[in-house]
Parts: C-alpha cells; structure tokens; sequence
C-alpha cells in the first residue's frame, strides 16, 4: 500500500507557518496540521478533555464544559513536569489521528505541520523537513501583532519550543520568512515543485 511524500513543516512562533501551510492548501497540498488537532481532541465530551481535569483538577474546565486554555497555559508554563503530563495526555491521540488522516491523502505528497516536530519526525516517518525561519525579534514582533500577548510570555513560548538552531540543522529545505507575503508565496511555490518531482519519482511504501 502506498502512501503520500510526508514533508515535515515547522518553525518557531511567529515565524509564519500557518501563512505557509494555508499557501500549500491553495495549491491543493493536504496539509495536517497537530496544533488543530490538539485542539479537537480536548473538545467537551472527548476522553482526553476528562484525562486532563483528572490530573489537574476540575478547575481546568469552565462551567460550559470546555478547557479554561488560559489557565492551563499558565499551569504547564510554570511547571515543566505538568507539560509533560499534559503531552502524555495529547500527545497520543494526536498521533493518531494524524496516522489516520495519513492514511486517507490522496495527492503525491503532504504537509505535517507542528511546532514540535523535531521531537516526533522518526514516529511519523517523515520523509523531508521543512523549516520557516525569522528571527527572534521577528517572531515577538509578529506574534505580539496577532495575539496582543506581551514580550515576556511570547519569549516563554519561544524557550518552550524547539532551539532555533537544532530546528534549522534538522531541515532539508529552510525558508527565511523575512520578508513580505508575496516573498513567502515565491519560495513555498518552488519547493511545491520540488515536492511534486520527488514525490513522483517514487511515493514512499507503507510496511
């Protein structure tokens, strides 16, 4: 059974992967993105959302029934230990429902989006790693934009994620995302070439 080229694409906060990923859905690119997976699968009513209040108490959930993100943010930022209780959690079904999703792409390759995704190449068998990369100044100034955070918390996510340096060492293909929406279009469009060329010189095999 075959399955689609899986190209790995990360990069840290505010570097510009969901303006990357949304231009790889235009051109017709599956893109499979785990933050939004992460999110479905702590709805109200899903077993991990219940996992969650178990191990760190009902507080975490609002009287709707849905997770208080917030106070959850602040919880694991504060206590590493707590994040990666959180991940045992997530981490799981997230997975696999990526595998799942995997399994139905159709097209010659797709995106695996994910901040984390250094941590996780070789569990999703990922064939290529594709880095957006700004600076640290750019980061906080675009993240500070689009979500009205302040510097400090913005730097905490930035300390979380993985270092800039190991993710760029990582990559097979780096975009420097410096400059405007149009720039980013012209270097996502070549590598959708690229990607194209090798994915039809021979689609990775399923064990």
């Amino acid at each position: 059974m075959k399955r689609p080229y899986c190209v790995g694409l990360t990069g840290g906060i505010g570097s510009g992967k969901t303006s990357a990923t949304d231009r790889f859905s235009e051109l017709g690119v599956p893109v499979i993105d785990a933050d939004t997976i992460s999110h479905e699968v702590v709805q109200a009513g899903q077993p991990a959302l219940q996992a969650i209040a178990e191990c760190f108490g009902a507080e975490v959930i609002n009287a709707d029934g849905h997770l208080r993100r917030e106070y959850l943010r602040k919880l694991i930022f504060d206590d590493p230990s707590a994040r990666l209780k959180l991940e045992a959690i997530i981490h799981p079904q997230v997975f696999n429902e990526i595998s799942r999703r995997l399994s139905l792409v159709k097209f010659p390759y797709c995106i695996v989006c994910s901040p984390l995704l250094l941590k996780s190449k070789s569990a999703y068998d990922l064939d290529r790693i594709l880095v957006i990369d700004a600076s640290e100044k750019l980061q906080i100034e675009r993240a500070s934009r689009r979500d009205n955070s302040e510097e400090c918390e913005i730097k905490k996510i930035i300390d979380s994620q993985s270092n800039r340096q190991d993710r760029l060492a990582s990559a097979d293909d780096i975009i420097i995302n410096d400059k405007d929406l149009s720039f980013l279009h012209e270097q996502i469009g070549k590598l959708h070439e690229k990607y194209l060329n090798i994915a039809k010189k021979g689609v990775a095999q399923c064990s």
